[in-house]
């Protein structure tokens, strides 16, 4: 990557020498007829992220970036014009045979030791970052009984219990209405069943069950959950349900207000990352940095689970390259297989992904936006991976398969195991999770000025070059062990957060 400077001159970004676009860095973009470093002057105005033509490109020529052809030009364009999503034709998806194999899979570094963070052990060995009680629901029909609980044992019960974090209700849209025996409902149920099983909620739950739902109490295999049902004739009109739901709470909450930190080594953490609101800084400054970080992690024992199967589609060749076995990499292959299958149920292509606001964040497509995706991961060998609503039982970097949308993107990874998340974001989201902490990461100083109090870390140094990838990543690994042992994020100050998104491709009945 090469950064030219100083900050107040025009500045590109061309990540690698083949590349022959680059991208403006300025705050507000460049104007027409600015001559850029090295480079060509400009023939239109370009915005801040998005690219601009290094060499004369006819229509028909491969544009690169990452040297990788991130399209073709759709129409003649010659040095400094602007290269946007309007000028370029997406090309065909890679395909899924002959892809390298294991190819790419040396460890990422030396092994990092005697690193900890201050967590919470559990009886099964897993380590919570937090101290979480959770409420928990087998069908959407419990949810406002369940609200209104929730805010009494926040307001009622809590102040009594210090070393409780906090209340989370596990509220979906599932459970009544679906084929539950459908093979695509498995899918659901074990993503429920996993995310009570989370560290964070230190290996117990609570159940509240209406009493006539498809998906019954048992089907979540959780046999330490307490259970309110609120059809059972016991309860004798509304206050009697949230009696039961308080007093049940109750016994969770002594349990859980017993509960210390404690050292423990990072093997002992499970990061998940994603982003959100991306744009051209994603893979330039939060991304790579974050990947560093992630390599850390990896290094010293603990494990981290990327996602995101239509971001990642584009850039198969790369992950099947970082398999640590054949076997690995089928699995990998399975995954983006599945999406291409759904794809194409959906009689729709997957240049979908790319959001308005990806692209007036300078993202042309979704291959310029895989690459841009994939680096968070880091370098290390991908060592396993996990199908929708799976729980990790293995360490390293895993791939957690799911879908871009944020929300069900962290709920499956929670459900998975994750304890903590990094998200990057450059046009910028108030995405959160009450579950688990969330470091919210801007790709650009501009975001990070602008939304001061929602963003934790800014990787917009990078861009400038005051701060190197691997500066930045470790201090973004050192602010991931700071709010694993306890320090808040700015949502946690806030208490801005979603509960659950489940990804549910079950029929309806």
């Amino acid at each position: 990557m090469t950064v030219q400077h100083p900050p107040d001159a025009p500045r590109v970004i061309r990540m690698h020498p083949a590349d022959n676009v680059a991208i403006v860095a300025n705050d507000f973009g460049l104007e027409a007829g600015t001559r850029i470093p090295s480079g060509p002057r400009l023939r239109e105005r370009v915005p801040q992220g998005h690219k601009v033509a290094l060499q004369d490109l006819a229509q028909g020529d491969p544009v690169r970036r990452y040297d990788v052809v991130i399209g073709h030009a759709a129409e003649d364009l010659p040095a400094g014009s602007w290269v946007n999503e309007r000028r370029l034709h997406l090309p065909q998806a890679p395909g899924l045979d002959a892809l390298p194999v294991c190819t790419r899979n040396a460890p990422a570094g030396p092994p990092v030791e005697g690193r900890t963070f201050d967590g919470y052990r559990n009886a099964d060995g897993s380590v919570g970052t937090r101290n979480l009680l959770a409420v928990t629901t087998t069908v959407q029909c419990v949810s406002g009984v369940v609200e209104h609980a929730v805010r009494r044992i926040r307001d009622e019960l809590l102040p009594r219990f210090p070393n409780v974090d906090g209340v989370v209700a596990l509220e979906h849209i599932f459970g009544c209405g679906v084929a539950i025996e459908a093979v695509d409902a498995a899918i659901p149920i074990r993503t429920l069943a996993n995310i009570a099983r989370n560290p964070n909620f230190g290996g117990r739950a609570l159940i509240v069950s209406l009493g006539c739902e498809k998906l019954q109490p048992e089907r979540l295999n959780l046999p330490d959950a307490g259970l309110v049902t609120l059809q059972d004739p016991a309860h004798i009109g509304f206050e009697a349900m949230i009696t039961a739901i308080m007093a049940e709470a109750e016994t969770h909450l002594a349990a859980l207000d017993r509960r210390r930190r404690t050292p423990c080594p990072v093997s002992d953490l499970v990061l998940g990352v994603q982003c959100g609101g991306s744009d051209a800084f994603s893979g330039v400054t939060a991304n790579p940095a974050l990947g560093h970080a992630s390599d850390l992690i990896v290094r010293a024992g603990g494990t981290v689970m990327f996602s995101e199967v239509t971001e990642v589609r584009d850039g198969i060749a790369q992950l099947t390259a970082r398999a640590a076995t054949p076997e690995v990499a089928q699995a990998l292959i399975d995954q983006m297989a599945w999406y291409d299958a759904y794809l194409a149920r959906g009689a729709v292509d997957r240049s979908a992904n790319t959001t308005p606001g990806n692209k007036a964040g300078g993202l042309s497509n979704i291959v310029e936006k895989a690459m841009g995706s994939i680096v968070k991961s880091g370098r290390s060998p991908i060592s396993g991976v996990l199908a929708p609503g799976e729980r990790a039982a293995g360490k390293g970097l895993l791939y957690a398969a799911t879908p871009a949308s944020d929300f069900v993107c962290g709920t499956l990874q929670l459900a998975a195991g994750a304890t903590i998340h990094a998200f990057t974001t450059g046009r910028g989201t108030p995405y959160s999770l009450e579950a688990m902490p969330v470091i919210k990461i801007a790709t650009r100083t501009e975001l990070a000025r602008r939304w001061h109090d929602l963003m934790d870390i800014d990787a917009g140094p990078i861009a400038s070059g005051a701060r190197s990838i691997e500066q930045m990543g470790e201090e973004m690994f050192e602010h991931i062990l700071a709010v694993a042992s306890g320090a808040p994020t700015w949502a946690e100050r806030h208490r801005i957060g979603n509960a659950l998104a489940l990804f549910n491709p079950a029929p309806v009945t």
